[in-house]
């Protein structure tokens, strides 16, 4: 499992997301995002500084070369494309189920992939919005409300005792997911530099690319393709219960899989994997249905 169980409780803190400072003992965190191909994002955080750099260790390398790095104030380097995070945090999901698509690491490595003009906005906010929105935590059960001992049948009504409001376990509210989706006013380039990794991020991105174009050529997947084709042809995710009764008939097992086609669903999860399903580009449905 590559995420810390420090950076998880870290994760569940809404102050984390918006920029308050942490202790200033508070340890140094880096997590690793194996991708493919012995390729992996590296990211370190410094919970005291908000200092954040992303890396990538590339195969048969213990440290990672630099992508970005950003003080806590921003601006963030622009160290990949969007459609790049989009690529690997799917080939990410595919390889563990417990970092769902959208879900952490499009949460924590977004702002490294700031929207350009070539991109399409509005799905880059669906798609880092159901990201925060996924992110959750443990709340306690409400109190117990109410007299101690029975009361007269007159006060007797929930009127009398109304229970107090339940604690969301939503990390982030409305307010702040769209403060954190807003895009940048400003971002630095950094590709253009001799010591960015070009060769090798360029790499990483075929094979990420292969690998989800092998996905609906393997057994199961290749018996319900035309099923997701025709859910991505329609743009319709009502069809999609039979489409995880199709997999499941043929033997799916993949967790990852099945949990984005499972209730509750949610939808951008859905999207990504009826177009993984369908051998379709990434982003189709998604574009579709906005």
């Amino acid at each position: 499992m590559p995420v810390s169980e420090a950076l998880r409780h870290l994760a569940e803190d809404p102050g984390f997301w918006m920029g308050a400072a942490a202790e200033p003992d508070s340890p140094e965190l880096r997590t690793t995002f194996p991708v493919t191909g012995g390729y992996s994002l590296i990211l370190d955080l410094d919970p005291a500084t908000g200092e954040r750099t992303l890396g990538l260790r590339v195969p048969a390398h213990s440290e990672p070369v630099q992508l970005g790095w950003a003080p806590a104030a921003g601006p963030y380097p622009a160290a990949l494309r969007w459609w790049e995070l989009d690529l690997f945090a799917r080939v990410i999901a595919l390889d563990d189920p417990t970092l769902p698509h959208p879900g952490l690491v499009v949460a924590l490595l977004s702002p490294f992939a700031p929207p350009t003009p070539d991109d399409d906005e509005s799905s880059i906010a669906a798609i880092r919005t159901a990201a925060y929105r996924s992110l959750r935590r443990d709340v306690p059960p409400p109190a117990p409300c109410g007299p101690e001992q029975t009361p007269l049948p007159l006060f007797a009504s929930d009127d009398w005792w109304p229970s107090p409001p339940a604690a969301s376990p939503q990390v982030l509210d409305e307010t702040a997911i769209a403060e954190l989706i807003r895009p940048p006013d400003r971002f630095s380039e950094v590709r253009v530099g001799k010591r960015f990794p070009r060769e090798d991020l360029a790499d990483l991105v075929r094979r990420s690319a292969a690998l989800l174009a092998d996905v609906p050529r393997r057994s199961w997947y290749a018996q319900t393709r035309p099923l997701a084709r025709r859910i991505l042809d329609a743009g319709d995710l009502a069809p999609i219960p039979a489409l995880l009764g199709a997999l499941t008939e043929a033997g799916c097992d993949h967790p990852t899989v099945l949990d984005a086609l499972s209730e509750p669903l949610v939808p951008l999860e859905a999207y990504w994997m009826v177009e993984t399903l369908a051998g379709a580009e990434p982003g189709t449905l998604l574009r579709r249905r906005l």
